[in-house]
């Protein structure tokens, strides 16, 4: 079965936030929840690099692994989703995930911030399938109508994708080949580590040419 994962290539990223603007509008996001963000390093410094952020459905889910009510689960795919009628809005997640995910509609303390909301790969949660319900709690469910996340398919230049992370292993070793190193896939080696580790091209590695 297809281990769903997403590849932000860096060196593709032109930041115009269409990945930012198809999420909000496809999930109606309430405001101050960003599912998706994008974030430039070393703006206007010679090296600038502009990446789209999300959850990565990790392989080991450090999110699962601190909350206090298994609220967290893996599909069969591999996406990491939570279910809010369990969250109590600890908070416990966002101080453990490395890409900073995890939402809260409140900048209050702890357990008044409201239900926790991130990225579902746009697989939506855990209940039923493209009911007003399920979108409602979680937004849009494009995985069940057999599409990937709008995010990736409004990227034009490529940069952000979604899918079977074999088929874009496979992607982005041909684009490091071409280009002399593979160093620009951010968030891979972090999010896919135990699995991918390996390859010199492959997601997260360094490659020829590249430090």
């Amino acid at each position: 079965m297809a281990r769903m994962k997403f590849l932000c290539d860096a060196e593709r990223c032109i930041e115009c936030n269409a990945c930012v603007t198809a999420c909000k509008n496809e999930h109606e996001v309430p405001w101050g929840i960003q599912r998706r963000r994008l974030v430039t390093l070393d703006d206007g410094n010679p090296g600038e690099r502009s990446i789209s952020m999300s959850c990565m459905h990790c392989s080991d889910p450090p999110c699962a692994a601190v909350c206090p009510v298994d609220c967290f689960y893996q599909t069969a795919d591999g996406v990491v989703l939570h279910d809010k009628d369990l969250c109590i809005g600890c908070g416990y997640c966002f101080y453990a995930c490395p890409f900073g995910a995890p939402q809260y509609p409140k900048a209050t303390n702890f357990g008044s911030r409201g239900k926790m909301d991130k990225c579902t790969f746009c697989t939506a949660g855990p209940v039923q399938d493209n009911t007003p319900e399920e979108y409602a709690k979680y937004g849009s469910n494009r995985l069940a109508e057999g599409k990937l996340p709008l995010c990736a398919e409004m990227c034009s230049t490529r940069a952000l994708m979604a899918g079977d992370g074999a088929v874009l292993e496979d992607i982005y070793r041909e684009r490091s080949v071409r280009r002399g190193y593979g160093s620009g896939a951010w968030g891979w080696s972090t999010a896919y580590a135990d699995e991918d580790w390996g390859n010199a091209f492959s997601p997260g590695r360094v490659g020829i040419g590249k430090s």
